[in-house]
């Protein structure tokens, strides 16, 4: 800080003052400021400053199943969206969701200081193991939520399913088979509850649903049982990937899409649109959705806190719905009359 002092000709309490991003700063002298330390490539020392700021600037993220396309997409607009409010990161990830999983991940990073945790939580088991620890630090979800456990941001999944179900019996299909999402996920099960909702409200044959675990492996293996239907027309899958094999399948059983069997999927993922034939779905806004969460849990941070440095209790759970957007594209059409 005194090499940047001495060359833009400052006293080191105005340098600390711009680092702070303080007001009382007149423009030239703070763009002086700011030249020297491009120059010199000057790193502020973090720790130091949140000793005489008492903020680490830092939130925490807990992550489970990273490796799948919707939590690996949350995560990176999380931190994305943390790195344009000026909050650097720390992540978590877990492979297990069970409580005591859970209970050290919080307990990790509240020992790093954090100011709020993000939560990419998929299960309700696991917002419920969260919701312990809802007044030890300030915390939202991203992604399902459950606004009566916890604060969050979060795609109005059965909406999205919904749209995709009256879309397809629009076409004129009788009714639409379900290829659905793990049994213990909050996402999969909205999805379920959306797509058996139409199909209920509109007096239409509900066929049980088929299970999946997200994998294309396993939308193919499903897809191989519903090529040997002849009855089927049309299949609304819980997420893109499952569906991608539910195309492999019907094509090596020379049933053609959408001319005989119209396929809908969920989240549009980038590959989607490049699939034979390119891929009808249900777009989730990712980087809308970290945005939101951030906002929620910035809100939460910089709330006044209750005695003893607990989160104020009266900050109260708010829940910040995105909504889904179908995307029509040359994988779904009118059934053969």
């Amino acid at each position: 800080m005194a090499d940047v002092a001495r060359l833009a000709g400052v006293s080191h309490q105005t340098v600390s003052r711009v680092l702070n991003d303080r007001p009382n700063v007149r423009r030239e002298t703070r763009e002086k400021v700011l030249a020297a330390i491009r120059e010199l490539d000057y790193r502020p020392n973090t720790a130091a400053r949140s000793l005489v700021t008492r903020r680490s600037q830092t939130l925490g993220v807990i992550s489970f199943d990273s490796t799948l396309y919707g939590p690996s997409q949350m995560l990176y607009s999380i931190e994305q969206a943390a790195r344009s409010a000026g909050y650097f990161i720390s992540i978590a990830s877990l492979r297990y969701q069970d409580v005591r999983s859970v209970r050290e991940a919080v307990d990790r990073l509240r020992d790093q200081a954090v100011e709020g945790i993000a939560v990419i939580a998929s299960k309700a088991s696991t917002v419920a193991a969260l919701a312990q620890h809802v007044g030890t630090v300030p915390m939202v979800a991203v992604g399902p939520t459950d606004p009566g456990a916890l604060s969050g941001a979060g795609v109005d999944n059965q909406a999205g399913a919904e749209a995709a179900v009256r879309y397809l019996l629009d076409l004129g299909h009788r009714t639409v088979h379900h290829v659905s999402g793990p049994a213990d996920w909050l996402d999969a099960n909205a999805r379920e509850a959306g797509w058996r909702g139409v199909l209920t409200d509109q007096g239409r044959e509900v066929v049980p649903s088929l299970r999946g675990d997200w994998s294309a492996r396993s939308g193919y293996e499903a897809g191989q049982r519903l090529a040997r239907d002849e009855s089927v027309t049309a299949v609304f899958c819980a997420n893109d990937h499952m569906a991608l094999g539910v195309l492999r399948a019907l094509h090596e059983a020379g049933r053609r899409v959408p001319e005989e069997v119209s396929v809908v999927g969920f989240d549009d993922i980038p590959e989607a649109a490049y699939l034979t034939p390119p891929l009808t779905t249900v777009r989730q806004d990712f980087a809308q959705l970290g945005r939101r969460g951030l906002e929620l849990l910035l809100q939460r941070v910089e709330a006044p806190a209750a005695p003893g440095g607990r989160e104020a209790s009266g900050a109260g759970h708010r829940a910040a719905i995105v909504a889904p957007e179908l995307v029509l594209r040359a994988s779904s059409g009118r059934p053969r009359s």
